[in-house]
């Protein structure tokens, strides 16, 4: 075997050394969940399961795609669910992707040219920073949720570029806060700027039937671009950008992460449409939503309130600064049978470390409490 290159070495030296080393690790199925994007539980749904199994059947078995979209890949269940999806989301079209980061490359590197800026929150996912690298036009972060600073950067390019464009997500993925969405729709048409938004962590969450926070405002008319993925509270795979038809027009024609891949399989479309037919039903939701209400409540009671990101959404941050603190403190929840995880630097800056608790609708009060009373206990233990 040929030696490892030196460079590559010592980036993962220095992982060590800052004990920021990313490992894989198979959970225990009995541990109790608080760190998964399945939200609702659907990814354990042998109602869903068996949904999609009568959807595959219905529509010709088949076990890959054959090909990418442009060639032999395209199946009629392909167009019904990308057509069904646009509708639940009010949209005029939709594109299917094989997953949020594809979608997010694929949409990102294909729509920016050249003179064009796009002006992005400064904590917006790596996929969306991932498609910008590939894009040829300017880029800007501004501050994170903060307004003023977006407006002056859109006043100062404005004039000079073709089009502007701003990005935001609606639930970020690492604090679990919400955009300022109605005031950035505002800002945007005053500017008249194009308003991309990554719906990832609000689909399933917010918005009548899980449409998402922009459906929930009722604005979905008022953005360019909404990335939908499904492999958070759909408990599925893929995503799926939502817009005009001249937008799934182009994509098609122009975003390579969509022209030069195999097509999403059918089994996974498959899995879509039946998740969606299941959080037609709502109930999940409400089980969700309750434990979110229920979970905020007794961080009063546990005196943890000051240690949270506020949050209304299923992810909840608990800040525990430097790596081997927050690292040691999950480690003794896991040891209790609780499985949180903690995101450290450089995942997220120095000094901000947390532990991200997400919260679904199968998690019982019993558990919530559990949880935090011994989050609780290590805490004041950590402060000592």
């Amino acid at each position: 075997m040929q030696q490892f290159p030196s460079s590559l070495q010592k980036k993962l030296n220095d992982r060590r050394k800052e004990n920021a080393l990313r490992t894989l690790h198979v959970s225990n199925s009995t541990e109790v969940d608080f760190y998964s994007n399945d939200y609702l539980g659907f990814a354990k749904s042998l109602d869903i399961a068996k949904m999609t199994d009568e959807i595959l059947k219905e529509n010709g078995i088949q076990n890959g795609s054959t090909g990418s979209r442009l060639i032999s890949g395209t199946h009629h269940l392909h167009l019904w669910v990308e057509k069904e999806l646009a509708m639940y989301h009010r949209a005029e079209s939709g594109l299917l992707y094989n997953s949020g980061y594809d979608a997010n490359v694929g949409l990102f590197s294909a729509i920016l040219q050249k003179n064009d800026v796009l002006l992005f929150d400064e904590l917006i996912h790596a996929s969306v920073r991932d498609g910008i690298r590939l894009s040829t036009a300017n880029n800007y972060k501004f501050k994170h949720n903060n307004l003023s600073d977006l407006e002056a950067k859109m006043i100062r390019f404005k004039e000079t570029s073709s089009n502007v464009y701003v990005a935001v997500e609606t639930v970020y993925s690492m604090d679990g806060d919400i955009a300022p969405l109605q005031e950035l729709v505002i800002l945007c048409e005053k500017h008249k700027a194009y308003l991309i938004i990554d719906e990832a962590h609000s689909g399933g969450v917010f918005g009548e039937k899980g449409r998402g926070l922009a459906c929930e405002l009722g604005l979905e008319s008022k953005i360019f671009a909404r990335v939908h993925t499904f492999g958070k509270a759909l408990g599925c795979h893929g995503a799926i950008v939502l817009g005009g038809q001249d937008l799934r027009n182009y994509l098609i024609n122009f975003s390579r992460a969509f022209i030069y891949t195999t097509a999403i399989p059918l089994h996974a479309v498959a899995t879509i449409k039946a998740a969606f037919a299941e959080i037609s039903q709502g109930n999940a939701m409400d089980l969700l939503k309750d434990n979110i209400d229920y979970f905020k409540n007794q961080l009063s009671v546990y005196q943890l309130k000051d240690y949270f990101i506020e949050s209304i959404s299923a992810i909840q941050c608990c800040l525990i600064s430097g790596n081997n603190q927050v690292k040691k403190v999950a480690l003794e929840i896991q040891e209790q049978g609780f499985l949180v995880k903690p995101i450290m630097s450089p995942t997220v800056p120095k000094g901000q470390e947390r532990l991200r608790i997400c919260l679904h609708a199968h998690n019982t009060k019993e558990e919530i409490n559990n949880l935090l009373l011994l989050l609780s206990s290590l805490i004041k233990i950590e402060e000592i």
